[in-house]
């Protein structure tokens, strides 16, 4: 069965989406066209590069998540340092140690921009804060006056996973026509997680047709939900708040849509408690979000008609 595919964002709770993936290579799921946003924006493009779930699994099991909290020595100093850095450089943590591991990863496959997979295969969504817009990935960056084919997925992924004050915004300078009679500060616009503006795109693929049949090709999601939706945030100061607000718009986007007509093409996968930013979520944990995945993908496809 040939689907497209869409994957929710969720930061470290991903992993689950693996074990789903898993579920629907048993299945004989063939995967068209892929989108996603933040951590579902990694797993589409491993996907997309042509990683088997196995695979995944076993590159995740090998990745500390905590290498990618990397910040210079300056900005560690106690108190001073971390809220120092968010004013100077707008994030916790720079965000190009998972830019570089992404990069790594693909090249495993040659596979390092755009250009080298097929046309349309990949879509990441970010959100492009400098406009108040939605950025689809590679396409939307032709505003900008960048060849989409020609851009890094590494940093398209980068973009997409860029948690807003815990990862650095992206700043992508203008270029061409698009930076034309600009002033030098308005060439530049900045980018940061998917999940700002569209953290379970659903609707990406509504159109697609098969060129062999003539009949739309169904699109499946794969959504994280888990125990902590809906429970108070404790707030004790900026960033306390500022997690707050952005983990009630990871939960609160695109839920009407969904809920409207589309669940029933959605794989909705428990993420046991798991915190999106918990960077240091042990190997049981992981294990365990890896077959809550596959058995939310096994429950899903065991009664699914296509």
């Amino acid at each position: 069965m040939l689907i497209n595919a869409v994957f929710e964002g969720g930061g470290v709770k991903g992993v689950s989406l693996v074990g789903a993936v898993k579920s629907a290579e048993q299945a004989n799921i063939v995967f068209h066209k892929l989108a996603g946003t933040s951590s579902g924006a990694i797993v589409a493009s491993l996907l997309a590069a042509g990683f088997t779930a196995d695979e995944m699994n076993e590159i995740i099991n090998q990745t500390p998540f905590t290498s990618f909290l990397k910040r210079s020595v300056i900005f560690n100093t106690k108190f001073i340092g971390p809220p120092l850095r968010v004013l100077l450089k707008k994030g916790l943590y720079s965000g190009e140690a998972l830019e570089q591991w992404i990069r790594n990863v693909l090249l495993e496959k040659q596979i390092s921009t755009f250009s080298d997979l097929p046309q349309g295969k990949l879509q990441i969504v970010a959100s492009d804060i400098s406009n108040g817009t939605i950025l689809i990935l590679p396409d939307g960056l032709r505003k900008f006056g960048f060849n989409p084919d020609k851009f890094e997925i590494a940093k398209a992924v980068r973009m997409s996973t860029s948690i807003p004050y815990f990862f650095d915004p992206v700043r992508l300078r203008q270029i061409g026509i698009a930076a034309k009679d600009k002033s030098f500060v308005d060439q530049f616009v900045y980018i940061v997680d998917g999940a700002l503006l569209s953290n379970f795109p659903l609707w990406l693929f509504d159109d697609v047709i098969s060129r062999a049949t003539g009949l739309p090709i169904p699109t499946i999601g794969f959504q994280m939900v888990g125990k902590k939706e809906g429970l108070p945030h404790t707030i004790r100061g900026p960033f306390t708040m500022l997690q707050a607000l952005f983990e009630t718009m990871l939960s609160a986007h695109d839920e009407r849509y969904i809920e409207r007509d589309r669940s029933f093409r959605t794989i909705k996968i428990p993420t046991l408690g798991v915190s999106t930013t918990n960077f240091h979520i042990t190997r049981a944990e992981s294990m365990a979000l890896f077959q809550s995945g596959f058995d939310a993908g096994n429950k899903f496809f065991g009664t699914w008609e296509g």
